[in-house]
């Protein structure tokens, strides 16, 4: 799947693939009881796509030019949310690009050309040695 001398891009998920907050403020509203919506089972491997988020992803990965990778920090308050990423990962791009998914709690950490992140900071973007762009 690596191709030689393509720029490799990493891509956030929540909020920039799938609609985390949509989801979040949701849940929030029908379980004002719960403190931590995103930490209720099934939060993760529910999420809706963002409105052609997924397709825009595929055709980075088509051109070729782009080894594209999924970069999305992990919940603390839902250890679920691992399993439930991977799931999601693979209902929209397929068993195969899972091995294109990296949880990391510090995005700064990896090396690459561009990160899509609809944060600038909070988990390691502004530690990201390559082009951040700013989704959203």
């Amino acid at each position: 799947m690596d191709i030689i001398n393509a720029m490799t891009v990493y891509v956030d998920m929540d909020d920039v693939l799938c609609d985390y907050t949509g989801a979040y403020n949701k849940r929030l509203k029908a379980f004002p009881e719960v403190a931590y919506p995103q930490s209720q089972y099934g939060f993760f491997s529910s999420l809706k796509p963002i409105i052609h988020a997924v397709e825009s992803v595929k055709k980075l990965i088509e051109s070729r030019r782009f080894n594209v990778y999924i970069l999305t920090s992990p919940s603390y308050k839902n250890p679920l949310c691992y399993t439930e990423k991977r799931v999601w990962i693979e209902q929209f791009f397929g068993l195969e690009f899972t091995e294109r998914l990296i949880i990391c709690s510090n995005k700064g950490l990896l090396k690459g050309h561009v990160l899509i992140d609809d944060c600038v900071n909070g988990a390691g973007q502004e530690g990201f040695e390559g082009d951040l762009i700013h989704f959203g």
